[in-house]
C-alpha cells in the first residue's frame, strides 16, 4: 500500500475505531442517566401525591423548587449551552453552529435534567441523552484524537445518535436521525461512523440494562390490529387531524415564545424559571399526568384511554407548559413530550370514533399512528418517524398505514409553511447567542495538503465548517484525470479549492478548515453578500 492510500485508509478507519469507543461510553453513561431519571421521577410523583395530603409537604416542595431554580439560573450563566432542548442544541453543535465545553456541558446537562424531572417539568429524557452523547463524542476527540481534530463532528454525531438509541431503544431510528435531522444529507462517512457508534451503544446499553433493571424499550410489547386496504381511511384521517394540530401547535409555539421572550423581556431568567416551576406545581397538584416527561402518560393512554374533555385539558396544559419550559431554557428533551401530545390527540380521535361505533380493537393502532404523525409533522422528519414507528411502536405489520399517516401530516405542515420545532428552537438559540450581529462572508482558496483528512474523500463526505461551500476544484495536471471515475469528486493532494463561507468567528472557522485540508496560509477576501 503506497503512502497516499495508507493515509487515506487511516483517516477513514480511525473515526470508526473512535466511533465504537464513543458508542460504548455513551451506552454506559446514558443507562446510568436513565436509571437516575427513573428514580427521580418516581420520587417526584410520590412527593406530589404526599403534598396533596399534607400542606407542609407542599410548602417544602415549593421551597425546594425555588432553590433548584436559583441554582439552575446560576449554572446557566456559567454553562449557557446546557439550556433548553437537548436535540436542537446537539444539532447546532454537530453542525458547527454552537460552541461548547464538553466537560461542563456533560455535568450540567446530567444534573440539571434530573432536577427538572424532580420538579416535574414536562420535558423528556431523550434530549439530555442526545446532548450527553454529543459531549462524550467531543470528549473522545479531545482526549484520544487530539491530533486528528477533523473527526470531531463525526464523533459528536455518532455520540448524539448513540444517545438517542440508548434513550429510545431504537438503533435504526438513531442512524436515520443523523441523516435526516442532524446533517440532512446522506454521506457514507457519516453513515459509517454513526452506525458503529449506535451498534456499540446498543450492545453496551442492553448488557447494562439487564444488570440495573432499566428497560431498553420505550413501551411494553404490543400487538396492534393490522389494517387492511378498506381501513386506509383511518391513517389518512389521523394524518390529517394530527397534521392540522401540528400546524396549530407550531404557530402557538412561535406566538407564545415571542410573548415570553420579548413582551416579558424585563423578567430575568430566574423569574421565568420560577414562573414555570410554579405553574408546573399547580397543574401537577391537579394531576401528575399534566406534567413530567409524558412517558407514563402514554403508557396509561395505551392501556386505559381517557375521557375526551380530560384529554383536551391535558393537551392544552402540557402544550403550554412545554413551550414555556423550552422558552425559559430549562434543560430537557422535546421528543417524548411531543410524542405525548400526539398520543393525546390520537386518544381524543379514538374516543370520538368509538362513540360513532368504531370498535375498541382499533384503539392501539390509532395511538401509534397519532404519535408517528406528530413526529413527522412537528419535527419535520417523516422518514425517521416511520422507522421509529416500525421499530419502537411495534407497527411492523402496518407499514402502509404508518407511511400514509406520516406523509399526510408532514405534507400539511409543508403546505402551511411552518418550521419544525427543532429549527425554531435552534434559530432562537443562535439569535440569543449572536443578537443582531451579522456573520461576515469570506471568499478564498485553499490547497489540499499531503496527509490531511481531506485526501481520498469525496466533497460530500466531509463535514466542512458551517455555511462553507466548495465552489470549484482546480486539479494539477500531473495528479491524474480531472474527473474521477463515475464523475465523483475525490480530493487529491495539491487540489486547489475555491471556498466561500459566512462566519461569526473567522479564527475558529479557519482552524476547523485547517484540520480538514492541512495547515497553510489563506488567500481570501471579505465580500458583502453570498
Amino acid at each position: 500500500m503506497n503512502k497516499k492510500r495508507k493515509n487515506s485508509a487511516w483517516s477513514t478507519l480511525l473515526p470508526l475505531f473512535y466511533g465504537a469507543l464513543v458508542g460504548a461510553l455513551v451506552g454506559a453513561v446514558v443507562v446510568v442517566f436513565k436509571l437516575c431519571a427513573k428514580v427521580v421521577i418516581a420520587f417526584s410523583e410520590e412527593m406530589y401525591a404526599a403534598a396533596k395530603e399534607q400542606w407542609w409537604i407542599a410548602l417544602l416542595l415549593l421551597a425546594a423548587f425555588a432553590v433548584i431554580a436559583v441554582v439552575s439560573s446560576l449554572i446557566y450563566k456559567k454553562v449557557p449551552n446546557a439550556r433548553g432542548g437537548g436535540i436542537p442544541t446537539s444539532i447546532g453543535i454537530v453542525r458547527g453552529l454552537i460552541p461548547f465545553h464538553w466537560v461542563k456541558n456533560l455535568i450540567a446537562v446530567f444534573g440539571l435534567s434530573l432536577s427538572g424531572f424532580f420538579v416535574g417539568v414536562p420535558l423528556g429524557t431523550e434530549g439530555p441523552s442526545v446532548q450527553i452523547g454529543t459531549a462524550i463524542g467531543r470528549g473522545v476527540t479531545r482526549v484520544c484524537a487530539r491530533k486528528r481534530p477533523a473527526g470531531d463532528r463525526y464523533l459528536m454525531t455518532g455520540g448524539a445518535c448513540a444517545g438517542f438509541t440508548t434513550a429510545t431503544g431504537a438503533p435504526v431510528s438513531g442512524i436515520m436521525f443523523a441523516l435526516e435531522e442532524a446533517h440532512q444529507r446522506i454521506s457514507p462517512m457519516i453513515l459509517m461512523v454513526t452506525t458503529v457508534s449506535v451498534v456499540f451503544s446498543k450492545i453496551v446499553s442492553d448488557l447494562l440494562s439487564l444488570l440495573v433493571g432499566v428497560s431498553t424499550a420505550l413501551f411494553p410489547a404490543m400487538q396492534p390490529l393490522t389494517l387492511g386496504a378498506k381501513d386506509l381511511w383511518l391513517p389518512a384521517l389521523i394524518g390529517l387531524v394530527v397534521g392540522l394540530f401540528s400546524v396549530a401547535f407550531l404557530k402557538y409555539y412561535t406566538l407564545l415564545q415571542k410573548f415570553w421572550s420579548k413582551k416579558l423581556s424585563r423578567i430575568p431568567a430566574l423569574g421565568k424559571i420560577l414562573i414555570v416551576f410554579a405553574l408546573t406545581f399547580a397543574f401537577g397538584m391537579l394531576s401528575y399526568s399534566n406534567i413530567s416527561t409524558g412517558h407514563e402518560l402514554m403508557i396509561h393512554l395505551f392501556e386505559e384511554g381517557g375521557i375526551w374533555y380530560w384529554l383536551l385539558l391535558c393537551l392544552a396544559v402540557r402544550s403550554t407548559l412545554m413551550i414555556l419550559a423550552s422558552s425559559s431554557g430549562i434543560t430537557g428533551g422535546l421528543f417524548l413530550p411531543l410524542m405525548s401530545l400526539g398520543a393525546l390527540v390520537a386518544a381524543v380521535v379514538a374516543a370520538l370514533l368509538h362513540a360513532m361505533g368504531l370498535g375498541m380493537e382499533y384503539y392501539s393502532i390509532i395511538m401509534i399512528l397519532g404519535i408517528t404523525a406528530c413526529l413527522a409533522g412537528m419535527m419535520k422528519m417523516p422518514v425517521t418517524a416511520m422507522v421509529f414507528a416500525l421499530e419502537a411502536l411495534f407497527a411492523s405489520s402496518n407499514v402502509l398505514p404508518v407511511i400514509l399517516a406520516a406523509l399526510i401530516s408532514y405534507a400539511i405542515t409543508e403546505i402551511f409553511e411552518v418550521h419544525s420545532i427543532t429549527d425554531s428552537v435552534l434559530h432562537n438559540r443562535i439569535r440569543d447567542q449572536h443578537g443582531d450581529v451579522k456573520p461576515a462572508v469570506y471568499d478564498g482558496f485553499v490547497t489540499v495538503k499531503a496527509g490531511s483528512f481531506a485526501v481520498g474523500k469525496q466533497i460530500r463526505d466531509i463535514l466542512w465548517p458551517n455555511n462553507m461551500f466548495v465552489l470549484s476544484v482546480k486539479r494539477e495536471t500531473q495528479s491524474g484525470a480531472v474527473m474521477d471515475e463515475h464523475g465523483e469528486k475525490y480530493l487529491h493532494v495539491g487540489d486547489e479549492l475555491h471556498v466561500r463561507y459566512s462566519t461569526y468567528d473567522r479564527a475558529a472557522t479557519r482552524a476547523e478548515l485547517s484540520a480538514i485540508v492541512g495547515e497553510q496560509q489563506y488567500a481570501e477576501e471579505n465580500v458583502e453578500k453570498v
